[in-house]
């Protein structure tokens, strides 16, 4: 079972939905980062459960580093993030022992793992497992930062709500990173909200587009052909549960537009080069090209509904239904926005580190 991400810099991932704690270790990172511990809790209370728009699972998800920070600053050596699960109600799942909840993970994890798996709340397989993910993305966030390099994410659409698109992008950015709800039109946050509690009413889910904008990385990071930067990041950007595609700049519209619409022409300004349009969303070749790195995830609906649902039996293979109980969310989006932020920028600091060695981020 692989879980580990990275070359130079590296994420590796552990714990179980309901097992004693959940975590991550960041290896690689550069000696000198300072680490903000009130970011860190920041950006987990964006991804924590909160309101009746999530699951009624309500965990702290208080973050332990430890190792790899003295004195408020990285070490060098890995980076320990631990995460207690501390409110667990693992007799939901009784019955999910041998019924696979349909467009979740258990019958492929049956098929790999032989019965041994953890199943409870999805084992290692649960959107909980990002917390490890959201602890460690911070210290990276604030790297970049460091760099002039900025991530934001918002909810581009939801249940058939779309928000407004990006359009002054740094601007754009900080107002994200100060909302609990990242939405950039206020109205249609509203609207999305509601379609969100529709939904848990009718004891069902509803999914959505997360759009990613980065300001202020550097042209000429990447690599042509199988390590591509849009190509490493989509591999990580699929980790996440729940996303289900990924496009950079305009994306499968591209197919729809002649060469000369969708070319960015190029000019220059005080000795920098721009694009008049954004359409390569920042890459050009598998490299960055000093625009804006802009992109899309698809986040399928929660597949957690309460609605009655046919399955199998995993230890006959035949015909059953299920009706799931439980504590589950209606809407994962606004929580997978952080978690967005967390991946781009593990997956940044890795590239840089490639790209002009390990202490140009310190």
């Amino acid at each position: 079972m692989k879980n580990t991400f990275g070359s130079s810099v590296a994420l590796t991932i552990f714990g179980e939905s309901h097992g004693q704690a959940i975590g991550a270790v960041l290896d690689g990172l550069a000696s000198g980062i300072p680490i903000d511990e009130n970011f860190i809790e920041k950006q987990m209370n964006l991804r924590r459960a909160v309101g009746k728009l999530s699951t009624a699972r309500q965990e702290a998800d208080k973050v332990k580093i430890l190792s790899g920070v003295f004195n408020g600053k990285t070490t060098g050596t890995p980076i320990t993030f631990m995460i207690e699960n501390q409110d667990t109600r693992s007799r939901d799942y009784g019955e999910l022992a041998y019924k696979a909840r349909p467009a979740h993970a258990d019958f492929p994890a049956q098929m790999k793992y032989h019965g041994f798996q953890d199943f409870r709340g999805g084992g290692h397989f649960s959107g909980r497992i990002t917390a490890g993910i959201v602890a460690a993305g911070a210290v990276a966030i604030n790297a970049l930062a460091c760099k002039g390099i900025k991530i934001g994410t918002h909810i581009l659409s939801c249940g058939g709500v779309y928000d407004r698109n990006f359009i002054d992008i740094e601007n754009d950015i900080d107002t994200l990173n100060n909302l609990d709800f990242a939405v950039l039109d206020t109205d249609k946050a509203e609207e999305m909200k509601s379609v969100i509690s529709s939904a848990k009413s009718e004891g069902d889910s509803v999914g959505g587009r997360l759009e990613t904008a980065v300001v202020g990385f550097p042209a000429g990071v990447g690599e042509p052909w199988f390590d591509t930067l849009e190509g490493v990041l989509s591999h990580a950007l699929f980790s996440i549960p729940a996303v289900k595609g990924v496009e950079f700049g305009s994306g499968f519209a591209c197919a729809d537009k002649k060469g000369s619409e969708n070319n960015d022409a190029y000019f220059s300004e005080n000795g920098r080069v721009f694009t008049e349009t954004n359409n390569a969303g920042g890459i050009i070749g598998g490299i960055s090209n000093g625009m804006p790195i802009v992109f899309r995830c698809a986040v399928k609906p929660t597949p957690s509904i309460y609605k009655t649902q046919q399955t199998i039996d995993l230890n006959t293979f035949e015909e059953t239904s299920l009706q799931i109980q439980g504590r589950h969310d209606p809407a994962i989006i606004h929580r997978a926005r952080v978690v967005a932020d967390s991946i781009t920028a593990l997956v940044l600091c890795d590239q840089l580190a490639l790209r002009y060695g390990t202490d140009w981020l310190a």
